[in-house]
């Protein structure tokens, strides 16, 4: 990127609209690069977050939840690659653009391997990069599903995964496919024939007994009391309520 990238921040007014107020985090140690991005991104309409290592990047990704992210590879404390491996062994499904000086086919390759929607070598078009986040962000919204989080339960629609304080959480598909169910819902009470036909359809054979047996297992999974459950809540006479 060039001084006169850097340099061209669009008016407020005319972007607004593209970047859709989304938000975008960009981890990248030359201060020159990164307030460069900052002022290109944000005249674009997007929000931008910035770290200038690995170590604060992932700690800025748990807390901020951005949509997307730029990261570069020869970062400080902690390398971008092993940052982008941390991020997809942890769940976490935003797209993630790779900026690296390094042109070699192969640390293409592991970016990818590792996880990456795209690899940019330095230096880069503005006008690329910018095309290369908008077209990830609109495909991550076309396969985006929901996740749900509440206490510390991550449930991620999309990749049928639970995660409970960052750590995989063991859960049979149709022990998921309950508490999905219940999460649609958010709210709203199911009666036990409701879940039954939802999860395992009109034709199947079945008592509420095994809706009951299901909640069970449910709670002793991702209540911290069981037996006095939080989230999943029995609602006498009817059926079974999600609150949180």
């Amino acid at each position: 990127m060039n001084d006169r990238a850097r340099e061209r921040p669009r008016g407020r007014g005319q972007a607004a609209g593209a970047g859709g107020g989304q938000k975008i985090l960009v981890i990248e140690d030359d201060p020159g690069i990164a307030l460069g991005l900052r002022i290109n991104l944000e005249g674009e309409g997007y929000r931008v977050v910035t770290a200038e290592d690995g170590e604060h990047g992932l700690e800025l990704v748990r807390s901020e939840r951005p949509d997307i992210l730029i990261l570069d590879v020869m970062l400080p404390k902690l390398h971008g690659f092993e940052v982008l491996q941390t991020l997809r062994r942890d769940g976490e499904r935003m797209p993630i653009i790779v900026l690296s000086a390094k042109t070699g086919e192969m640390d293409k390759v592991t970016g990818l391997e590792l996880g990456a929607e795209d690899y940019v070598t330095k230096p880069f078009s503005l006008a690329e990069l910018l095309a290369r986040v908008r077209a990830a962000l609109r495909r991550s919204q076309a396969n985006a599903a929901p996740v749900y989080a509440f206490g510390d339960i991550r449930v991620d629609i999309g990749a049928r995964s639970v995660l409970r304080s960052g750590a995989p959480l063991e859960m049979t598909a149709t022990e998921f496919d309950v508490l999905h169910c219940l999460l649609r819902a958010r709210g709203r009470v199911l009666t036990r024939e409701a879940i039954f036909n939802d999860v395992w359809g009109a034709n199947h054979h079945g008592t509420p007994r095994t809706i009951d047996n299901f909640m069970q297992q449910l709670r002793a999974k991702i209540e911290d009391e069981p037996q006095t459950p939080r989230f999943l809540q029995t609602v006498r006479g009817v059926g079974y309520r999600f609150d949180g």
